[in-house]
This record gives structure tokens, sequence and C-alpha cells, in this order.
């Protein structure tokens, strides 16, 4: 994906990773650090507003279905890039994984009161890019910032 030069005044980029703990608090903190650094790239409401949901998701499918059955459950690893023009993150658990195809589509009629399927159709549905690794434990997304933006 080409990327667009930032101006001269533009904050540097921010990296880092985090280990989250399955407390809703923790996830708050982790999802509040990320968006510090989106309000320090200007990044727009509507922007900061689908990147917070999209790890709000991908963090509690991480705990709810990745951890499902480990005990104690461990931390899952939230890895982010804030740049000027993208936002990559990773949300890894540390889970068998899974097949991300066999899950159900939520917008077909026989699966509209099931409850899974969702938080994926919301994550794509506002990310750029998703993808899994092979084994199924770890989504990778990318949200390129809107063009004028």
């Amino acid at each position: 994906m080409p990327r667009t030069p930032a101006s001269p005044s533009t904050p540097p980029p921010h990296r880092g990773t985090l280990a989250v703990v399955n407390d809703p608090r923790a996830m708050d903190e982790a999802q509040n650090r990320v968006v510090h650094f989106l309000e320090q790239q200007s990044y727009p409401k509507a922007s900061v507003f689908a990147l917070r949901l999209a790890m709000h998701e991908a963090l509690m499918n991480a705990f709810k279905h990745g951890h499902k059955g480990l005990p104690p459950p461990p931390p899952v690893y939230l890895t982010y890039e804030v740049t000027h023009d993208h936002v990559d993150l990773d949300v890894e658990d540390q889970g068998p994984g899974f097949t991300p195809e066999d899950v159900p589509d939520p917008t077909l009629e026989e699966n509209l009161e099931r409850g899974s399927g969702r938080g994926l159709l919301l994550i794509r549905a506002y990310m750029s890019r998703v993808e899994y690794n092979k084994q199924g434990n770890k989504l990778s997304m990318t949200y390129a910032r809107p063009k004028g933006a």
C-alpha cells in the first residue's frame, strides 16, 4: 500500500506492544493508549471510532474464543503502529487458532439470531486490510487514513 509522506510538522510514528489481560479496564487502557496516538496524529473522530471498535472486537474475540478453556487466562498481545497515513494493529492470542472461513455469515437470514460473526463483520467493514496468520490466532489489520483527512 503506498504511503503518503507526512509533513515536517507531523508527529513521529508510534509503535509498541501491549500485553492485555482479560479485564475491561485493561482493555480500555490499551485502547486509550492507541487512541492517544491517533489524536496526536489528528485522525478524524470517525476514524478513532472505527479503530476503537475494531480493537474492542478483536480483543473480545481473542479472550472469548481464542482463550476459551486456557487456565489461567494468558494475556493477549496488541501490537500497534500509528503513523500519519495508516494504523497497523495485530491482536494475537495464545489459543489454538481458528479458521476464519468457518465463522457463519451473520448477514444471512439463518444466522441473524446467532451471536457469532458480528465482530468480524464490523472489523472487515472498517479496516482497509484484515488478515489472519496460518494458525488463526493472530489478526493483522490496517486502517488507511481517509484522503484529505
